[in-house]
């Protein structure tokens, strides 16, 4: 990012909320790869393609919420 230029990039905060366990492999990778480690935790992430592809893939086991940056 260039010298004094603020980055107005959305945030998204995920919560994972529901277990992987009889998921997939590539779901529960999913769910690491979004650094999440622990039921209920929650991470900050920008709102990138790459991002929202990774979360439609695990919908059904996160939670999304907007947060300011």
């Amino acid at each position: 990012m260039a010298a004094g230029k603020k980055d107005t990039r959305n945030k998204l905060r995920i919560t994972w909320v529901k277990s992987t366990i009889g998921r997939k492999q590539d779901q529960r990778g999913t769910i690491r790869a979004l650094g999440l480690r622990r039921l209920n935790q929650s991470v900050i992430h920008d709102d990138t393609p790459v991002i929202r592809g990774m979360l439609f893939k695990v919908k059904h086991l996160i939670q999304v919420e907007e947060v300011e940056a």
